[in-house]
């Protein structure tokens, strides 16, 4: 199947709702369909102003975060208007991909 592999990037102190933003994401993006989703750590990052992001034990906080998200161009497109209308400003990039199963069973089984 073609679709698109969804990279969004924040910051463990971030919130939204009441909970941490990455595991938000995580479940915005499941409740609306996406085929999967990872939420992963980073040690450093720095982003499109140039400030430095790290995980230094003092400031956990600043820690940088990347939820992943596998979906269908359909489901891809709703995702990023729903966090339009959620008022949630994340960098983030959308890349044409290819996915499947290894097995050939149909994906989502």
């Amino acid at each position: 199947m073609d679709g698109y592999q969804l990279a969004l990037f924040t910051q463990q102190d971030r919130k939204h709702a009441g909970r941490p933003l990455g595991h938000w994401l995580l479940e915005f993006a499941k409740a609306r369909g996406a085929l999967g989703a990872t939420l992963v750590s980073g040690a450093e990052s720095f982003g499109s102003n140039g400030r430095l992001h790290s995980a230094h034990f003092f400031e956990l906080g600043d820690q940088p975060v990347q939820v992943l998200v596998t979906a269908d161009t359909q489901t891809c497109e709703q995702l990023l208007q729903g966090l339009a209308q959620e008022g949630v400003d994340v960098f983030y990039v959308k890349t044409a991909v290819q996915f499947g199963r290894t097995s050939g069973s149909p994906v989502g089984a």
